[in-house]
C-alpha cells in the first residue's frame, strides 16, 4: 500500500470539501452529458426570462451555436453578456450565462474526469461549473510531484482538446493547479509561462498553499464568482484574460470599502514591479460604477507616463480612457460625461488655477470625484496637492506608491517635511519588496560594488578623495575610462551576451557626456560593439547636483531658447549618432521635438519585450535622472550606477532591473561604481518592512559556486558519465536526470552573471556540461515526439527550461563560418584541422536547442552539397541557395499536403513572423482550397497552424546574418 496520497485520493478529498462548501456533485462523463447538464442549468438560472418553460432542442441548438463562436477572449465577453434568443413561438428571451452583478446568485456544481475527444482523448481532473459552464478547471498531481507538471498538462489540453466539440471548455476563466501541498491559480491565457501563476494569500500576504485551505478561501462559491465577475481583466489590445493577484485584490477591495464608507483618503504601498497599473485600473473601473461616485481621475506626475499609462488603461478596456493632449481638452473632459480620465498633475493644476477655466469647472467643486495618484511618492508634496484639495471640496484621494515617503526620507520644502501619511492618511494595504520576492513576482538583486578606484598617484581611495572634491574626482576622465573598461569587459556576462539591455545612471550631465564620449571613442577604435544611447535635459548644471542622493523630478525641455546652449548642442550631436545608428530622423530643436525623441527612445527600449530585432536594440541607455522611476522593461536586467543614490531614489533605480521574465533572467544586476553599500542596506530596511537585507540581495559568488558543485555531485550520482545517461531506461530515472541537470543549469545561469565567475572553480568543466546537455536534449526530443495526448511520458510534464542553454550567438551563420573555415583548411591540405572544425559544427547541431530542428537539413547540406562547392564559392553562398530551395520545397509540400492556397499561406507565415501569435483559425480556413466539414475543421485548423509555426521555427529563426 502506498504511504502517500494518490492523485485519485487527492481528487476525491477535494470534491468532498467542495461539496461541503455548497457545490452540487454531479457525474458528467463526456461532452454530450456536459451539454445536457448545461441546458438544465441555464433553464434554472434563467427561469425568470423563460417564464418557467424549458428550452426546446432547436432553441438550445441556437444557444450552443452562440456559445461555440469566437476565441477564448471573445467567449469571455459572451459569458458576461446576455444572448438574444428568438424562441420557437417568435418571442424573445435574453439569456444570462452568469450573474456578474450579484455574483453569489448563480448555480454551482462540481464534477470530475470529464472525457473529451479532441485530437486525442483527454480526461480532466476536477471541473467547477457555474450555471452549467465549466469556468474553473483544477488539475492535480499527487503529492511529491512538481506543480509545474499540472501546468504543462493544462497546456497539452489547450493543444489537444479544449477546442473540441462546441469548445465549452474554452469558457474556463481560471485554472487551478495543485499537488496538494502547493496550489496556484492563473487566468485562461495560453501566452503566459509558469512564472505567471500565483499563490493565493490572506490580506496580510501570508501564503495559502495547501489545497484544502485554498479551496476554503479561494474556491468558496461567492469568492470564486467574485474573482470571475469583478477581478478578471479583459486586455483588449492583446485579446487575453488577466486575473488579479491576491495583494491586488485586497488593495482594490480596501479602496472600494473606503469609498463606500465615507470620504477618508488612503494609500496603497505596493512595491515597484508588482503591477500597480493593473491594480489602479481595476480600482478605477470598479469605482466609476459606484452610484455615489461622479468621476474617477487617474493622475500621473510626468509627461512620459501620460502616454504610457493611457495606452495601458485603454488596453485593459478599449475606449475607456480619452487621453488629454492639452489643458483645454482636460477641462472639457472634466466638465463632460467622461467617467474615467487619465491626465498629468501638471495639466490638472493648470486647469484649476487658470481663471478662464473657473466657470466651466465650478460645478465640479462639490461633486464626488475620486482621484487616484500613480507614484504618489514623487509629486504630491507641494503647492499642487494643496491646490487640488482646496478646489475639489468633495474629492477623495488615493495614492499608489512602491516607496512611500517617511520622516527619514522626506525632503523639506516651504510646507516643511511632509510624508505620504500626512497627505493620504492611512495605508490601506501593504505589499513590500520582500513579499514580492517570496511570491516570485519580482527578482532579487545581485549588487556589486566597484568603488575602490584609486586617485592618480594611488594614495587615496574614492571616499577619501570625495571628501576633498567629490565632483572633480568622480568626473575625472581617467577614472571614467577605467569604468568604461570594466563595462566593456563585463557587459556580455551581465546581460547574457546582450540578450538584455542595461541602464547607466551618472551624477550630472557633464559626467554623462564624458562617459558618452569615452564609449563612442572606444567603439570607433573597435574595442566594443555596444550601442549606447542617451537623453538628458539641457539645463544649466548646479554644483554637485546629486549630492543628496535623491532622484530629481524631470522637467521636459520647454521652448527653444531655454536652458544651457552648450549641453543642447551636445545632446543634438548624441541624437545625430542615434539617428545614424537606427535610421531615425529625430531632433531636439524645441521642447516638442525633445519629447518626440524621448518617446522614440522609450519605445525602442520597450520593443525588446515583444520583438527582439538585434539591429534595433539599445545596449546601454545613459541617463542622469530620466528612466530611473516608472519605466518598466522586462528585457532590462542591469543598471550601472555612478551616482549618489539613497532611500526611495535608490530602490526605484535598482528596481528597473528586477521584472520577472522566464528562467534566463534569474536576478536584477546592480553594479555600483561608488560605495553605496550603507545606502543600499538602509534603503532596503526602510522599504522591506524590517525584513532581512539578505532576502532581497543575492548571496555572494562563493555561495552559488558551492551550491553548483553540490548539484554536480547529485548529477554524477545519477549519471556518473555522459554515456551512462543512455542506460537510464525507466522514465523515473530519466526524470531524476532531467531534474538534476536542470538544477545544474539554473545555478550555472546565476553564476555566470557574477564578475568573479571562473569555470575553473566548478566541478563540471565546460565540455562535460555540453556533453550532458546533448543527452538532456535527446531526452527532450524523445518525449516531445512520443506525445500522444493519452499516454504522455511523465518526463514531458517537466519544464526543460531550454532558454537557459540557448546561446543566441550560436546560430546557422556561426555554423557556416566553421564549415567555411573547415573547407579552407581542407584546401590548404590541413585535413586534421578541417575535420576538427567540421566535427565541432556537427556537435553544435546536437547541443543547441534552436538548431536541432534544422539539424537534418544542415547535415544533408554537409554530406551532399559541400563536397561539390566549386573553388571561389563560399560555403555561405552555396548554403543560401540550398536553404532557399529546401524552404520552397517545404512550403510547397505543406500546401500540397494540406490543400492550401500558396499566397494565403505565405500571408499566414508572414503574419506569424511579425506578431509571434499563432495563426487565427479563420485565416487558416480561408487558406484551404476545400473547406472541411464542421466536425473536421478544428482538428485540421490546429494541425495546419502547428505546421506553419514549425516551418517558421525551422527555416526562419536562429539563422543569423548568413
Amino acid at each position: 500500500m502506498n504511504d502517500y496520497q494518490s492523485e485519485a485520493q487527492l481528487e476525491e478529498a477535494l470534491i468532498e470539501r467542495l461539496s461541503g462548501l455548497g457545490y452540487e456533485r454531479v457525474t458528467i462523463r463526456n461532452t454530450g452529458e456536459l451539454e445536457a447538464n448545461l441546458k438544465r442549468q441555464l433553464e434554472k438560472h434563467n427561469s425568470d426570462v423563460l417564464g418557467g418553460t424549458v428550452l426546446s432542442d432547436g432553441e438550445f441548438e441556437k444557444v450552443l451555436n452562440h456559445l461555440a463562436k469566437g476565441s477564448v477572449f471573445e467567449k469571455a465577453k459572451s459569458l458576461r453578456d446576455r444572448m438574444q434568443l428568438t424562441r420557437d413561438d417568435g418571442s424573445t428571451a435574453y439569456l444570462r450565462f452568469m450573474n456578474t452583478e450579484h455574483w453569489c446568485q448563480n448555480e454551482y456544481q462540481v464534477t470530475h474526469q470529464v472525457t473529451v475527444q479532441g485530437a486525442y482523448k483527454t480526461r480532466y481532473d476536477v471541473t467547477l461549473l457555474i450555471n452549467g459552464l465549466p469556468l474553473v478547471q483544477i488539475e492535480l498531481k499527487r503529492r511529491g510531484l512538481e506543480i509545474a507538471e499540472a501546468f504543462n498538462q493544462v497546456n497539452r489540453y489547450h493543444r489537444h482538446s479544449y477546442g473540441a466539440d462546441n469548445a465549452l471548455f474554452q469558457y474556463v476563466q481560471i485554472f487551478v493547479i495543485s499537488n496538494g501541498v502547493n496550489t496556484k491559480y492563473y487566468a485562461n491565457n495560453r501566452r503566459q509561462n509558469f512564472k505567471q501563476t500565483f499563490y493565493w494569500s490572506d490580506a496580510a500576504n501570508n501564503l495559502i498553499t495547501g489545497l484544502e485551505p485554498f479551496a476554503d478561501a479561494f474556491l468558496e462559491k461567492c469568492h470564486v464568482s467574485k474573482m470571475i465577475a469583478k477581478y478578471i481583466v479583459l486586455h483588449e489590445s492583446d485579446k487575453l484574460l488577466m486575473v488579479l493577484r491576491p495583494y491586488q485584490f485586497y488593495a482594490v477591495e480596501a479602496i472600494v470599502d473606503r469609498v463606500k464608507a465615507g470620504r477618508k483618503h488612503g494609500y496603497i504601498w505596493h512595491t515597484t514591479g508588482s503591477g500597480k497599473t493593473l491594480t489602479s485600473f481595476k480600482a478605477a473601473q470598479v469605482l466609476m460604477n459606484l452610484p455615489k461616485v461622479d468621476k474617477v481621475v487617474f493622475v500621473v506626475d510626468r509627461t512620459d507616463l501620460d502616454d504610457q499609462t493611457t495606452k495601458e488603461f485603454n488596453a485593459f478596456s478599449e475606449g475607456s480612457v480619452d487621453g488629454t493632449d492639452n489643458t483645454a481638452a482636460l477641462v472639457k473632459q472634466l466638465a463632460g460625461d467622461t467617467p474615467l480620465i487619465v491626465t498629468t498633475i501638471q495639466k490638472l493644476n493648470t486647469a484649476i488655477t487658470r481663471e478662464h477655466h473657473a466657470k466651466t469647472l465650478d460645478k465640479l467643486r462639490r461633486e464626488r470625484i475620486v482621484f487616484i495618484f500613480d507614484e504618489c511618492h514623487r509629486s504630491q508634496f507641494g503647492k499642487t496637492h494643496k491646490a487640488i484639495t482646496e478646489f475639489f471640496e468633495a474629492a477623495q484621494m488615493f495614492g499608489f506608491t512602491g516607496t512611500p515617503i517617511f520622516a527619514e526620507n522626506a525632503s523639506k520644502n516651504e510646507h516643511g517635511k511632509r510624508t505620504t501619511k500626512d497627505l493620504f492618511t492611512e495605508c490601506l494595504h501593504k505589499y513590500v519588496i520582500t513579499n514580492a520576492i517570496a511570491d516570485q513576482n519580482v527578482l532579487r538583486f545581485a549588487v556589486e560594488y566597484w568603488g575602490k578606484l584609486r586617485s592618480k598617484d594611488g594614495s587615496l581611495s574614492d571616499e577619501e578623495v570625495a571628501g576633498i572634491n567629490t565632483r572633480e574626482f568622480f568626473e575625472n576622465p581617467e577614472r571614467i575610462e577605467q569604468v568604461v573598461d570594466w563595462i566593456i569587459r563585463n557587459h556580455d556576462r551581465k546581460t547574457h551576451k546582450k540578450h538584455f539591455s542595461a541602464i547607466m545612471c551618472v551624477g550630472s550631465v557633464d559626467g554623462l557626456l564624458t562617459y558618452y564620449d569615452a564609449f563612442k571613442r572606444r567603439r570607433e577604435a573597435g574595442d566594443h560593439d555596444l550601442r549606447v544611447a542617451t537623453v538628458f535635459t539641457f539645463q544649466a548644471n548646479e554644483p554637485d547636483k546629486d549630492a543628496d542622493g535623491q532622484i530629481e523630478e524631470v522637467d521636459f525641455v520647454a521652448d527653444s531658447g531655454t536652458g544651457n546652449e552648450h549641453t543642447r548642442d551636445r545632446l543634438a550631436a548624441c541624437v545625430a549618432d542615434y539617428n545614424e545608428m537606427f535610421g531615425e530622423n529625430q531632433s531636439v530643436k524645441d521642447g516638442k521635438a525633445f519629447y518626440t525623441y524621448f518617446r522614440n527612445l522609450s519605445k525602442r527600449m520597450k520593443a525588446r519585450d515583444k520583438a527582439d530585432e538585434p539591429k534595433d536594440r539599445i545596449d546601454i541607455l545613459l541617463v542622469v535622472n530620466m528612466f530611473l522611476t516608472g519605466f518598466d522593461v522586462k528585457r532590462l536586467n542591469t543598471i550601472y550606477v555612478d551616482k549618489n543614490l539613497k532611500y526611495h531614489g535608490l530602490i526605484q533605480a535598482f528596481s528597473r532591473t528586477n521584472r520577472t521574465l522566464g528562467q534566463l533572467k534569474s536576478q536584477g544586476n546592480v553594479v555600483c561604481f561608488r560605495n553605496l553599500k550603507e545606502a543600499t542596506d538602509t534603503a532596503i530596511r526602510m522599504f522591506s518592512d524590517e525584513n532581512p537585507v539578505e532576502t532581497i540581495l543575492l548571496e555572494p559568488y562563493e555561495h552559488y559556486r558551492d551550491q553548483f558543485n553540490a548539484a554536480v555531485e547529485a548529477l554524477l550520482a545519477i549519471a556518473p558519465s555522459v554515456d551512462s545517461v543512455d542506460g537510464l531506461i525507466s522514465e523515473e530515472d530519466q526524470l531524476r536526470f532531467v531534474k538534476a541537470f536542470r538544477a545544474v543549469m539554473r545555478l550555472r545561469n546565476v553564476l555566470t552573471g557574477f564578475s568573479e565567475y571562473d569555470a575553473a572553480d566548478l566541478q563540471l568543466d565546460p565540455q562535460a556540461f555540453e556533453d550532458y546537455k546533448s543527452k538532456y536534449l535527446d531526452i527532450y526530443d524523445r518525449v516531445k515526439k512520443s506525445e500522444d495526448g493519452e499516454a504522455v511520458s511523465i518526463v514531458d510534464e517537466i519544464d526543460f527550461e531550454l532558454e537557459l542553454i540557448q546561446r543566441d550567438e550560436i546560430n546557422v551563420a556561426y555554423i557556416l563560418s566553421l564549415l567555411n573555415q573547415a573547407n579552407k583548411d581542407a584546401a590548404k591540405g590541413d585535413t586534421s584541422e578541417s575535420e576538427k572544425k567540421r566535427d565541432a559544427a556537427l556537435n553544435l547541431l546536437g547541443n543547441e536547442p534552436q538548431l536541432r530542428s534544422k539539424r537534418e537539413l544542415i547535415e544533408k547540406f554537409i554530406r551532399d552539397y559541400m563536397p561539390n562547392i566549386e573553388n571561389g564559392n563560399s560555403v555561405e553562398q552555396s548554403f543560401t541557395t540550398y536553404w532557399a530551395s529546401e524552404k520552397e520545397k517545404a512550403i510547397g509540400g505543406l500546401c500540397a499536403e494540406e490543400g492550401l492556397e500558396r499566397d494565403a499561406m505565405d500571408l499566414i507565415i508572414k503574419e506569424y513572423k511579425f506578431t509571434g501569435r499563432e495563426p487565427l483559425p479563420d485565416d487558416v480556413v480561408a487558406a484551404m482550397i476545400e473547406k472541411p466539414r464542421i466536425l473536421e475543421r478544428r482538428r485540421k485548423v490546429k494541425r495546419v497552424a502547428e505546421k506553419a509555426v514549425a516551418f517558421v521555427h525551422q527555416f526562419e529563426e536562429g539563422i543569423g546574418a548568413v
